[in-house]
């Protein structure tokens, strides 16, 4: 009965969570109707708490299919509970991800989970431990795009497109970055089982570096322009007008001065 009712608690949804989903609801709400004074303060609430939930369902995802490949410590772990305190790293979960999206809008969930890799039997349930991440973010991505591809866009409000359009260009870098076979990246996570041991061994001093190397490359103009260029073809691919990308950035970073056209689209 103990055990069970551990269980039980190990799953429960977090209040935290829930508080962030709330968060988003309402200030979704606001973005939609025009209620709030300041709609910059709108999206950016708005944007920031969506990017956390997605951050978390990224994490619940590693963990949930970990527990189904054989990590039942994951539960006692908290990962279970979608709490963002429980994937939280200080440097990694906070401070580089919120750096990035509001100098670039490149978005990165920076949570954690640790993962008792030595649980896990099978190179394929290890590959879709480390791929059920960015999937998530890939899932994320087309729901947020949904209305552009499918062309719902009638009688939706042009903040709240600017929102979904700048929400969605953080969800497909997120996709994008993390599915890159860079150590310490959930890309690397999926083909890391099939590399021999001794490869394991040498690439393994740089996993903690990944990350910033990847940033890093992405301030060479070269780099970031194919980047970025690969992004925008995704999301034009997918419906997503450029212009609602470039304003919802620009509504995001509230405490900028407004861009006349984007300002423009609101009194259309």
């Amino acid at each position: 009965m103990a055990t069970a009712t551990t269980r039980h608690h190990e799953r429960r949804i977090s209040p935290v969570f829930l508080g962030i989903l709330a968060v988003m609801a309402v200030t979704g709400w606001a973005v939609w109707t025009g209620f709030a004074a300041n709609p910059g303060l709108a999206v950016f609430l708005f944007v920031t708490s969506a990017w956390i939930v997605s951050l978390c369902l990224h994490e619940y995802a590693h963990a949930r299919t970990a527990l189904h490949g054989g990590d039942i410590t994951v539960g006692a772990k908290g990962y279970l509970t979608l709490d963002p305190l429980k994937y939280t790293h200080p440097l990694l979960s906070i401070g580089l991800p919120l750096i990035f999206v509001i100098m670039g809008g490149i978005g990165l969930p920076g949570g954690a989970v640790f993962i008792e890799r030595g649980r896990i039997r099978g190179r394929w349930k290890h590959s879709l431990v480390s791929a059920a991440g960015p999937l998530t973010n890939v899932l994320f991505a087309i729901v947020c795009t949904a209305p552009f591809w499918l062309d719902a866009l009638d009688g939706v409000p042009f903040a709240f497109r600017f929102a979904l359009a700048f929400l969605a260009l953080l969800q497909v870098t997120a996709a994008i970055l993390n599915s890159l076979p860079v150590p310490g990246l959930d890309g690397y996570g999926v083909i890391e089982p099939w590399l021999s041991y001794r490869i394991r061994r040498q690439v393994e001093p740089f996993a903690s570096f990944g990350l910033l190397a990847v940033f890093g490359l992405l301030f060479i103009p070269e780099v970031n322009h194919a980047f970025f260029g690969m992004i925008d073809a995704v999301l034009n691919g997918l419906g997503v007008d450029r212009d609602y990308r470039v304003c919802g950035y620009q509504f995001f970073r509230f405490w900028t001065a407004p861009d006349p056209v984007c300002e423009a689209y609101l009194n259309y």
